[in-house]
């Protein structure tokens, strides 16, 4: 018995279709252009490569949504990339070997085990910047800006910007000598927001009274950028990385407000997104309506140690099947010439030289009534006089 679904896809890996995935192209070309412009050069990883060097730098997370085979000709495990940032770092530390910062972009197809949210896709189509061998702040809002101009180009509308930055909590962690199970907790209870529960923890650890206080801040430290002047007053014996890390993202706020003065901005203190892997500033996109981000990056320097070459670096990635989605990218006009079937070496000429033109030259086949709009056709080539014009349709032969 032949089975009646043999089309179905696996749940959550789709495909774009006509007019879409011309649109898709299209806003690949026009970001490809402006990070181009900012001066980032492209970079194409493989789809696939060996497990160890995929996931470094990554964290459980990714591992868990890397689909893993054994390669057959060194029996070796191998993972199918389910976030390219790791590759990008490979490239720049190990086959790059650039002194100064180094700017790289990226597009392609991931594949992941599970889906970010309810319904969404295990086969994104990432794309974004990293910024290698800078450590600065500035290298930072560089990304940052990039990230927010990549929304516009995709005409992604009413976009907020959350804000965090993980070396305070790493700094408090720290001061407070927790051990790695109850750090843990900690983290895990302030992603929930889960204050009943940090307090009880907190209480039950016996911790001295001021990490106590700063670390029960965190998960209180969320609004507007004035929630920054309230950290530094409840943060200000904390010691100089958390007052830095204050500083920092006291410094992008107010950059930012001179390029972007109505862009809502949100700083959250316990946002801790890739603990495990980001060691600085944190970013994240969103829109109305959408639970997940829209695009999201930060800090995550020294990735390149495990290839060689400890290096700084920020970046930010977005899926442009997401984007695609929620923008407003206008529908490419449907315009084309409808020719006849091959013929004499005047006609060929013509079709030729529309085509070098830039003209979308769509052929007749024998046998095959078809109307030239449905094939996207505004005008017909047409014989005139022994001449081969380009006629608007309709047409009257």
């Amino acid at each position: 018995m032949i089975p009646q679904d043999r089309w179905l896809l696996p749940e959550g890996i789709e495909e774009i279709l006509p007019p879409a995935a011309g649109r898709l192209e299209q806003l690949r070309r026009d970001l490809l252009g402006l990070y181009q412009s900012w001066g980032y050069e492209l970079v194409v990883p493989p789809l696939i490569e060996f497990l160890e060097s995929l996931l470094t730098g990554a964290g459980d997370d990714l591992e868990l949504q890397t689909f893993k085979l054994t390669d057959q000709l060194s029996g070796r495990m191998m993972g199918v990339r389910a976030d390219m940032t790791p590759q990008v770092a490979r490239i720049d530390a190990h086959l790059l070997k650039r002194e100064g910062p180094s700017r790289l972009c990226y597009m392609g197809a991931v594949l992941r085990t599970r889906a970010d949210g309810f319904g969404g896709s295990r086969s994104p189509y990432q794309a974004g910047v990293e910024l290698y061998g800078h450590r600065g702040h500035e290298s930072d809002l560089e990304v940052l800006m990039l990230m927010l101009e990549t929304l516009q180009v995709a005409r992604v509308g009413a976009v907020h910007l959350d804000l965090g930055h993980v070396a305070i909590f790493r700094a408090l962690i720290g001061q407070a000598g927790l051990s790695r199970e109850r750090e843990v907790l900690l983290f895990e209870a302030l992603q929930r927001k889960a204050l009943p529960e940090i307090r009880q923890r907190l209480a039950e650890w016996a911790l001295p009274t001021l990490s106590h206080q700063w670390l029960l801040a965190l998960a209180e430290l969320n609004g507007g950028p004035e929630i920054l002047d309230v950290a530094d007053a409840r943060l200000a014996a904390a010691g100089e990385a958390v007052r830095a890390s204050l500083a920092s993202l006291r410094w992008l706020v107010d950059m930012l407000r001179r390029q972007w003065p109505d862009l809502p901005i949100h700083i959250d203190l316990a946002e801790l997104r890739g603990y495990y892997y980001h060691t600085g500033v944190l970013f994240s996109a969103y829109v109305p309506g959408q639970g997940q981000a829209v695009a999201q990056g930060g800090r995550y320097d020294e990735i390149g140690q495990v290839f060689g070459r400890a290096r700084p670096a920020t970046g930010f990635s977005t899926d442009l099947a997401t984007l695609l989605l929620l923008g407003a990218t206008p529908e490419v006009a449907a315009t084309g010439v409808y020719a006849p079937p091959v013929g004499d070496g005047a006609l060929e000429r013509q079709v030729a030289a529309l085509r070098s033109q830039g003209e979308r030259v769509v052929r007749a086949l024998p046998g095959a009534a078809v109307e030239p709009r449905s094939l996207g056709c505004d005008r017909v080539l047409a014989q005139r006089d022994e001449e081969w014009l380009v006629i608007p349709l309709p047409f009257n032969p």
